[in-house]
């Protein structure tokens, strides 16, 4: 493995831990969203708020990272990306930065009405946040993000029925997974109806997502065809990981077995990225630059992967710690 490679690999692993705990903090504004009423969803609020109140600021950290790994491993797909895809990118920071200004505000808020337009503000970015992302996500798949700067259309690269689905499919991948774990921490609290409550969302969001996803083959194989090719002659091994992990997790939620339900519904968002990457390598753009002659110029990848060593030493053990911490918290009753 070379520099390159090892270096497009912690950048998909940020892309990948952000989407899975960042992405189970979005799914959790979701169900705030749809939880009903001040005094009938007060319960669920509340549960959600426990689950997400200590970390959630944490989990930005891996947006920040691919961020910065891609910028400056690849400056030219970063450059790429950030000309065509402007606008929802952002739509995407003024998603993050409501969502959490609107999460903190809202404990601290005393008057009904304050407490309210904080929690909607809340609960809508959470949802638009990962759309929009869905939608960046579904431009890159299908080959709307040629290399180069103001080379791409900015309206039609993510504003298209694939990018589309994209993001519906990303609002409700982390709908589901929210479910999956919210159970569980309810489950694990001995909040017995709570647990069934976040149990019945985890099914019904799941054979949602589900439907989606199998629904949509038609239009991957016609809007995203190098993807949909890649999917089939390479990474069929890791769509089939993926459909049996969330057919396992919803199996799991069926019998109210909760003990490894998070690692099924984790390996079932976590092989989706694998696959997408399989599939696409070693183009980093559909129809442009590989792996290689992406890359900043050398000595700056192995470099790089020293700077990512040294800090990765430090960090994942305090984010380690800070959810060993906070998962062991029961909530107060």
């Amino acid at each position: 493995m070379t520099a390159v490679q090892a270096l497009a690999g912690a950048l998909w692993v940020g892309v990948i831990a952000y989407a899975l705990f960042g992405g189970a903090d979005f799914g959790g504004g979701f169900w705030d969203l749809t939880a009903g009423n001040a005094k009938t969803g007060a319960a669920t609020r509340a549960r959600i708020s426990h689950s997400m109140g200590p970390v959630w600021e944490a989990n930005h950290v891996w947006l920040i990272f691919a961020l910065v790994v891609l910028w400056t491993g690849f400056p030219a797909v970063f450059a790429s990306l950030a000309s065509t895809l402007f606008i929802p990118f952002t739509l995407v920071a003024f998603g993050v930065i409501l969502r959490g200004s609107a999460f903190a505000f809202r404990k601290e808020a005393k008057e009904i009405a304050l407490m309210r337009v904080f929690g909607a503000t809340f609960a809508t970015s959470s949802i638009a946040t990962p759309f929009f992302l869905g939608t960046m996500a579904g431009a890159i798949a299908s080959g709307r993000v040629p290399l180069g700067v103001d080379k791409g259309n900015i309206i039609t690269a993510w504003l298209n029925p694939f990018s589309i689905y994209a993001g519906i499919l990303a609002v409700g991948t982390t709908a589901w997974l929210a479910a999956v774990f919210l159970a569980a921490d309810a489950h694990r609290d001995r909040q017995v109806a709570l647990s069934d409550t976040f149990r019945r969302k985890g099914l019904a969001s799941g054979f949602v997502v589900g439907a989606i996803t199998f629904g949509g083959i038609a239009l991957v194989h016609s809007q995203a065809p190098f993807l949909y090719h890649g999917l089939i002659s390479k990474a069929l091994w890791v769509v089939a990981l993926s459909a049996l992990s969330g057919a396992i997790s919803i199996a799991q939620l069926y019998r109210r077995r909760y003990r490894y339900v998070r690692i099924t519904g984790s390996l079932a968002v976590v092989t989706v990225f694998v696959g997408w990457a399989v599939a696409q390598y070693p183009q980093m753009l559909v129809g442009g630059p590989t792996l290689t002659q992406a890359a900043a110029p050398a000595p700056i990848p192995g470099d790089m992967l020293w700077a990512l060593a040294v800090g990765g030493a430090l960090l994942i053990p305090s984010l380690a710690w800070l959810y060993i911490l906070f998962a062991g918290q029961k909530q107060a009753t």
